[in-house]
């Protein structure tokens, strides 16, 4: 195994990245990319090599070693744990793969009340290697510290339906407006699954959560708060989350930012489509913000990168709290060197009145 990351922060005090999570002003801006760990960079492929990525994902090992890669790589202000949003289905005894270049496809997709009714439980015993690889992860980190994640109930509900990625969501849209029950139904089923996914995180080490609803952008403000907010509600007000940073994060969701934060995050994830200030403004200027560098810029010249970064650290000032983190996650085109030097110039950017 890989030595451990050398601390940064001696233990005696919060991280940065918590404090800014925690509604601080920091004077040195914390930074994590979402998809950091991953298919841009070379140590990663090296790593998966004869390995699917569902099978990575459970193993502990390897899970953290992954977890830790862009860490060392990077100098980021945290990790988030190596896994998948579909991988609590997978342990529960959904038939589901990742299929590379599409993503979670379903052998049977999971549409009527039978199929339904009848979803399986994920145990603990299920969970272990989770709890192992974040343990492992937590080993290597050293003073970093770790985020845990798992998908929001609309979107691994969504792929369960539809059985393999859709930016339409038909079978979705059919079940929910004729079948509101089977939603019903289904829907709590992945929120106790995630729940359940988070809190072994958490109770292995995690210090912060994050939500990833990646498709509930789609969704108006009535149908979100219908569909969608009961069930990431059951998840972010949780007890055993209360005490920890929760993020939540949508693509295309500048609509409905008040209402991920009323579902009960304590921060919000912004997309590259909304300014951080306008984010800010929305939400009452009373909740710390993530992001939102656009990632297309990642593949472009650095000085309009630089100039990109300077403007969202700038916005985010606005917030009492801001992590940097990209709009979305990291392609995987991206060159891992362009994403340390993006890192360099962050740190190197002091917040006048952060502490």
């Amino acid at each position: 195994m890989t030595p451990a990351v050398t601390p940064a922060i001696s233990r005696a005090e919060t991280p940065t990245l918590i404090r800014a999570f925690q509604g601080e002003r920091t004077q040195q801006r914390p930074v994590w990319f979402m998809r950091q760990a991953g298919r841009s960079l070379p140590e990663y492929r090296a790593i998966r090599e004869g390995t699917t990525m569902l099978q990575a994902c459970v193993t502990p090992e390897l899970a953290a070693e992954i977890t830790v890669q862009p860490v060392r790589r990077h100098q980021v202000d945290a990790a988030i744990f190596y896994s998948d949003i579909m991988v609590p289905a997978k342990l529960a005894g959904i038939d589901v793969d990742i299929v590379p270049g599409r993503g979670p496809v379903l052998a049977t997709p999971i549409r009527d009340s039978r199929a339904i009714a009848n979803l399986p439980e994920l145990t603990q015993d299920a969970l272990q290697p989770i709890a192992d690889g974040v343990s492992a992860s937590v080993e290597l980190l050293g003073d970093t510290p770790l985020i845990g994640f798992a998908g929001a109930p609309f979107t691994v509900a969504s792929y369960l339906v539809e059985g393999a990625p859709s930016r339409t969501f038909p079978h979705t849209r059919a079940l929910i407006a004729h079948n509101e029950a089977a939603w019903h139904t289904l829907a709590t089923w992945v929120a106790e699954i995630s729940l359940h996914f988070l809190q072994t995180q958490v109770n292995a080490g995690a210090q912060a959560v994050q939500l990833f609803d990646s498709w509930v952008g789609a969704l108006d403000v009535t149908n979100y708060q219908k569909s969608a907010a009961p069930y990431s509600s059951h998840i972010l007000r949780d007890a055993t989350l209360a005490h920890i940073p929760r993020v939540h994060f949508g693509t295309n969701t500048g609509h409905i930012l008040p209402q991920l934060h009323q579902a009960g995050a304590s921060v919000i994830g912004v997309d590259a489509e909304t300014a951080l200030t306008t984010a800010n403004t929305v939400l009452g200027g009373a909740v710390p913000l993530q992001g939102n560098i656009n990632p297309a810029l990642l593949s472009g010249s650095w000085e309009a990168l630089e100039q990109h970064t300077r403007e969202v650290l700038a916005a985010g000032q606005s917030a009492p709290g801001h992590v940097v983190n990209l709009g979305h996650g990291v392609p995987a085109t991206t060159d891992p060197d362009v994403l340390t030097r993006l890192v360099a110039l962050i740190h190197s950017i002091s917040d006048p009145l952060g502490s």
